[in-house]
């Protein structure tokens, strides 16, 4: 019968299709994605790895240690798949609940990665801090990429770091299995390739997660809070390292193509609050000019920006304050 007859050449035909589209996937390279965490500790280069990587300013950077407080995500896409790179606090040496928060923050990185960046300055030598780093990451399970950074600076120190790893899992390096040692440098961009084709080399076959031209998901609040804390560390850094934190209390649009911001900067003593305004508001006139440049560039709008400050004793040590300024415990 005609239709029998039909019926069979498209079983056929079906049959021809599915066996063409098996091979022809076969042919196309499947992309590699996953999840990195940059681990280390203060003042190592993390953040500005990341800010060359994704070709962006995504993180703040400064000499001061901790400047990041909050894990962010960067991401990398070319042809071979995506790189979700997970940015840290410096793991430290803690003192008050917002250490032991960036602490916390460190360890939660290492859930459910696919890799792990130990980045380190090498022209520093090692330290305590150091060793605690190694000491929680020796009996990791996923790869380790050992980032020797500050390559520029000569690298006085490398034979420390290299004998750190080898004391604390008990055998050579070379004979550490998934173990890559590599010299770089995330200022000048130094063996940034061979360390993103090492990391691919680490990724699992999977979809993206971001769409291509995506290169971080910080909330605009936190990153808002960012630049103006970055502004402030860079001129008040002597005077007030680790007593500033920055919250964003109202963001809106405002006339035209403005954006209007009210930021609160919180200080732990009355002292402090007389250093961040300055002699007749200068201080704190620059920290805003400087900062509305920046936020202008990140925002694509003219910026309104209003900063207060308040004096909140041992903020550092307030959970619920904490907790208000998007610090999760």
């Amino acid at each position: 019968m005609p239709e029998a007859e039909e019926a069979k050449k498209e079983k056929v035909r079906k049959a021809v299709k599915k066996t063409v589209k098996k091979e022809a996937s076969k042919l196309k390279p499947m992309l590699r994605c996953g999840f990195v965490s940059i681990i280390g500790r203060p003042n190592t280069g993390k953040s500005t790895l990341l800010n060359y990587i994704v070709g962006e300013k995504i993180s703040i950077v400064s000499d001061v240690p901790q400047t990041t407080r909050k894990m962010l995500r960067g991401i990398y896409t070319d042809a071979r798949g995506q790189i979700v790179f997970i940015d840290t606090p410096g793991w430290h040496i803690g003192r008050d609940h917002l250490d032991r928060y960036m602490n916390q923050a460190c360890a939660n990185a290492l859930d459910g990665v696919d890799c792990i960046i130990h980045s380190v300055d090498c022209s520093e030598r090692v330290g305590e801090e150091e060793r605690r780093v190694v000491s929680r990451l020796k009996n990791e399970k996923v790869p380790i990429i050992l980032a020797l950074n500050k390559i520029d600076l000569k690298g006085k120190y490398i034979p420390e770091y290299v004998e750190l790893w080898e004391t604390a899992r008990g055998m050579p390096v070379a004979a550490m299995k998934d173990f890559v040692l590599l010299p770089i440098s995330g200022r000048d961009g130094i063996q940034i390739d061979q360390l993103l084709t090492s990391v691919f080399s680490f990724m699992p076959q999977g979809p993206m997660l971001y769409e291509p031209d995506v290169v971080t998901d910080v909330p605009r609040k936190q990153a808002v809070a960012d630049i103006i804390r970055e502004k402030l560390f860079l001129h008040t850094r002597e005077e007030l390292p680790h007593a500033i934190a920055v919250e964003v209390e109202e963001m809106r649009p405002s006339k035209g193509k403005t954006t209007y911001i009210r930021a609160v900067i919180v200080v732990e003593r009355q002292t402090q609050k007389e250093i961040v305004i300055g002699n007749k508001g200068s201080m704190i006139k620059q920290v805003g000019s400087l900062a509305r440049t920046d936020l202008e560039a990140l925002l694509e709008t003219k910026v309104f920006l209003e900063l207060f400050v308040k004096f909140r004793k041992n903020w550092r040590d307030d959970h619920d304050l904490l907790v208000d300024m998007g610090y999760s415990f």
